[in-house]
């Protein structure tokens, strides 16, 4: 930019050419942190191996699945259930890609450039978050139509296929995966770990499930319906056999999400970089 001289005090200063508009400094606002956010994932392996390791363990597993269904003769179920059934293991495959969005800048410092960068909080954490639930959505769907198609074989007559309701679990499937990266990164921001942050999701997610249903009991039970896993299974299925409407399901996993990303707004709000 151009500039014009001016003597204060006898003393020569430099002021911008009122001829010309200043410069814009507003930035890129949201637009601009998520797009750094987009550069910075794909920019690395890790979430190309966590994708790559999820196809592989979503045709293994509905391959068997629906082997296992001929094999014992279970009785006809939708072709859809097989995909849903796998997101219990390549959930795993999103949370730790969502994970590393976050830890790896607090493992190599790098946290305290990307606040430079981009002094609003909650800006940061809004990018990871959607860029986490963007990837999640779009590999849930694919994870989905993948298994649909590997499961439909093995399965010989022993599934149907109805093209609104496995599109709908399909569909499903991606909004899960997305919402679980959201929770992820929620997480991660409050434990700033990835050791911390995966234990508690692992727990979270899985572990207390198991033990809650391992246990059993009324009350434990229905404590159990409304963890994120479980509510979220009733929500893929939405076969009507959940003590509560595949919606309630959503907006119990949307909660948990919510309150994820409240815990971890707070932590990088009130905590240094």
């Amino acid at each position: 930019m151009s500039v014009e001289s001016a003597v204060v005090d006898g003393e020569r200063r430099e002021r911008p050419d009122r001829g010309r508009p200043e410069q814009d400094r507003s930035g890129g606002g949201f637009a601009g942190a998520f797009a750094a956010e987009w550069t910075k994932l794909w920019s690395i392996r890790t979430p190309y191996v966590c994708l790559a390791a999820g196809l592989v363990v979503t045709a293994v597993f509905t391959f068997y699945y629906g082997s296992i269904a001929r094999i014992n003769d279970k009785p006809v179920q939708p072709v859809g259930n097989a995909p849903v059934s796998s997101v219990a293991l390549t959930q795993f495959v999103l949370v730790v890609l969502a994970v590393t969005v976050v830890t790896s800048e607090y493992t190599t410092s790098s946290v305290r450039n990307s606040l430079l960068w981009v002094p609003v909080r909650h800006r940061v954490q809004g990018a990871k978050a959607l860029l986490s639930a963007v990837v999640g959505f779009v590999a849930g769907t694919v994870f989905g139509v993948l298994g649909t198609a590997v499961a439909w074989g093995p399965f010989r007559g022993h599934a149907e296929f109805e093209a609104s309701g496995t599109a709908s679990r399909i569909l499903a499937m991606g909004v899960y995966c997305a919402l679980i990266g959201v929770l992820a990164v929620g997480v991660s921001f409050a434990a700033r770990a990835a050791a911390g942050a995966v234990a508690a999701l692992f727990v979270l997610i899985t572990a207390l499930p198991a033990m809650l249903v391992g246990l059993g009991g009324p009350a434990l039970l229905a404590v159990n319906d409304y963890l994120p896993q479980t509510a979220g299974g009733y929500f893929m299925l939405g076969d009507g056999n959940a003590p509560y409407p595949a919606p309630v399901g959503l907006l119990v996993l949307l909660a948990w999400t919510a309150a994820a990303q409240v815990a971890g707004a707070c932590v990088l709000r009130h905590r240094d970089a």
